[in-house]
């Protein structure tokens, strides 16, 4: 399995993941960062906080991101080199994140990609937004030798 290379990447190509956040997800995302903030593992604290309930960590949306550009586009064998990112919303237990990339630049010489990158929840809200820069793979492994 491997991606596309940068002869198979055009402007416009996109691509998108959907998930739906549990409380399971924010628990592991915490254990593997160690990111225990209380307005994101503490339902008490959270109540008194700014959103009111727990909030998903904000990686954890753009960790979303990570898994389109290396599942799909370009996909396999991929390198994350870059993201730009703001976060503008909060993503609560039961929101179903989409995290969708578009391709914006293809520079062939340096083997680099530019991707818009944006998250929307379950409404269409905006959560997060950016740019991200990747060094797809050298070919796409379906491509004759």
């Amino acid at each position: 399995m491997s991606g596309l290379s940068i002869a198979l990447l055009t402007i416009g190509q996109s691509a998108s993941f959907s998930k739906t956040i549990t409380e399971s997800d924010i628990y592991l995302f915490a254990g593997v960062t160690g990111d225990f903030n209380p307005v994101h593992v503490n339902e008490e604290y959270a109540k008194k906080a700014r959103f009111g309930s727990r909030i998903a960590h904000g990686m954890l949306s753009a960790g979303l991101i990570s898994a389109v550009i290396g599942m799909q586009l370009p996909g396999p064998g991929t390198i994350y080199l870059g993201q730009k990112l703001k976060f503008l919303a909060p993503v609560h237990i039961g929101d179903t994140v989409t995290a969708a990339i578009t391709v914006d630049s293809v520079e062939q010489e340096k083997n680099r990609v530019v991707l818009h990158t944006v998250c929307t929840n379950q409404e269409g809200k905006v959560i997060a937004s950016g740019e991200a820069l990747v060094m797809p793979p050298n070919r796409d492994y379906s491509e004759p030798v």
